[in-house]
């Protein structure tokens, strides 16, 4: 009975990660769509405007604008990530902690861009302008979080003893 409830506990994890993700996405990409024009910049608190404004951008392209246009092509990636990211977690055994975390992220940055290119004809809201960097949203940010702790994780996994009561060692010990 317990193998059954870690899994429960591995899903509610990345499903919560992944809605918590989605939903402050679609909430500031709302707010920004509602209350600031299209390319125009704002910033509330003065002092930090050298260093970012918030500037509403419609991206038709990957995240940080990347290939722009290319619309349909990332709502078929989109798809594929959400499918793979669901698939690949099926699959795993026991996720680390770190691992359903990087999932997660991906997972919500993933939905909540493809939202904004079903909803917005192709076109993703970005806001967060640091002025040196193309313009970006919170999914994307999530996407690349995910991504960075996930290639952290496959990258020092591998170093990682084995856990002695692993099934994998007591079938090579058998």
């Amino acid at each position: 009975m317990r193998q059954p409830k870690r899994k429960v506990a591995a899903y509610v994890l990345l499903g919560t990660i992944a809605a918590l993700v989605l939903v402050l996405d679609q909430v500031t990409k709302s707010l920004v769509r509602r209350h600031l024009p299209l390319n125009q910049p704002y910033m509330p608190v003065d002092w930090l405007d050298p260093l970012f404004t918030f500037r509403h951008v419609q991206n038709t392209g990957a995240a940080f604008g990347l290939f722009p246009g290319g619309a349909t092509v990332f709502m078929g990636i989109a798809v594929v990530v959400v499918i793979g990211i669901i698939i690949y977690y099926a699959r795993l055994d026991r996720p680390a902690l770190l691992l359903r975390a990087a999932l997660g992220l991906q997972l919500g940055g993933s939905v909540g861009n493809l939202i904004d290119r079903l909803m917005h004809n192709g076109a993703v809201t970005d806001f967060v302008d640091l002025r040196w960097f193309p313009v970006f949203n919170v999914a994307d940010s999530a996407i690349t979080i995910g991504t960075i702790i996930l290639a952290c994780y496959m990258l020092f996994e591998d170093r990682r003893a084995p856990e002695p009561d692993s099934e994998k060692n007591q079938a090579l010990t058998a």
